[in-house]
C-alpha cells in the first residue's frame, strides 16, 4: 500500500473494512497487514479497482 498515491476514494475501506479504513484525511489506513487466505481474491479485486493504484497484493 502506498499512502502517498492514495486519492481517498474509499473503495477499499467500503469493500474490505476488516482490512482497510480511512484516516481523517481520507487516506487509506491498513488495519490488517497479513489478512487471512480467504481474502486474497477480494484483495486482488480491491487492488485492481483502486483508482490511484495505491494498493498492491504480495503473496508470501
Amino acid at each position: 500500500m502506498d499512502r502517498d498515491r492514495c486519492c481517498g476514494a474509499g473503495l477499499c475501506a467500503q469493500a474490505l473494512p476488516q482490512v482497510f479504513d480511512q484516516g481523517e484525511d481520507a487516506v487509506v489506513v491498513l488495519l490488517e497487514e497479513n489478512p487471512p487466505a480467504e481474502l486474497v481474491a477480494p484483495l486482488a479485486d480491491v487492488a485492481f479497482a483502486c483508482p490511484s493504484g495505491a494498493i498492491r497484493v504480495v503473496e508470501q
